[in-house]
């Protein structure tokens, strides 16, 4: 018990009283389901139905987050196609319109906003508006904040919000990672979380930023190895 409970101590999301999870069936699986729960007393509790969801269209791999690095799978990378395994804190709400329900922090995108993925550049893996930083600075960046319109109406960023994975932005270990809305439940993603609008509008609604909200993303055997000490929900407690 008392290794038990100074392995908890060392936990950065032990304050956290909101977790979004997503467990997938395997490394190399490009769907999952998420599950969200309230941290109550010592245990969390279900707050929200287990539903489908897409994740990278190669798969997932362990990005920089949280958790203490983890050398057994994987390793994320730029352009690899997986989405990001572990322990992230949730952050910035992005959308279209000018207010949507949300407590969290929300940004609404213009048509000058991106995510730089260009691997190098000094604004790698933030969202810059290019009115501030220039032309040139998004140069080469595959992605526009208002997917509408500058790819053909697409609405999977109509709202999401941004998983903070490599938040220092270290080279070439995987940028502009986000939950957002699925084109459709076979169209697995590039590397981000995606689901239906009402389940991303539930989500959104539900979080508080003073509940320090995470989302945990883990292959089924890496989720069994890492449950009792990560302190994480017990799938047995699911609706």
């Amino acid at each position: 018990m008392a290794s038990a409970m100074a392995a908890s101590e060392t936990l950065a999301w032990q304050s956290s009283r909101q977790m979004v999870l997503v467990i997938t069936p395997d490394w190399n699986a490009d769907h999952g389901v998420l599950r969200a729960y309230e941290r109550s007393g010592d245990g969390w509790k279900p707050a929200i139905k287990a539903q489908a969801v897409t994740v990278g269209r190669s798969g997932s791999a362990w990005g920089i987050g949280l958790n203490e690095p983890q050398s057994a799978g994987p390793q994320k990378r730029e352009g690899d196609g997986r989405a990001a395994a572990g322990v992230y804190r949730v952050g910035d709400v992005f959308g279209y319109a000018d207010k949507i329900d949300t407590r969290m922090p929300y940004e609404a995108m213009q048509d000058t906003d991106w995510c730089v993925d260009v691997d190098g550049s000094p604004y790698y893996n933030q969202i810059v508006d290019s009115k501030k930083v220039g032309e040139k600075a998004v140069q080469g960046s595959s992605e526009p904040m208002r997917r509408d319109l500058h790819v053909d109406g697409d609405q999977r960023y109509k709202i999401g919000f941004v998983i903070e994975q490599n938040a220092k932005g270290q080279r070439g270990s995987g940028s502009c990672i986000f939950a957002h809305l699925w084109e459709s439940p076979t169209d697995a993603t590039a590397g981000c979380t995606a689901m239906p609008e009402p389940v991303m509008q539930h989500l959104l609604a539900w979080m508080k930023p003073e509940d320090q909200p995470v989302f945990v993303l883990l292959p089924q055997s890496e989720y069994a190895r890492l449950q009792a000490s990560w302190h994480l929900p017990k799938l047995g407690a699911q609706p």
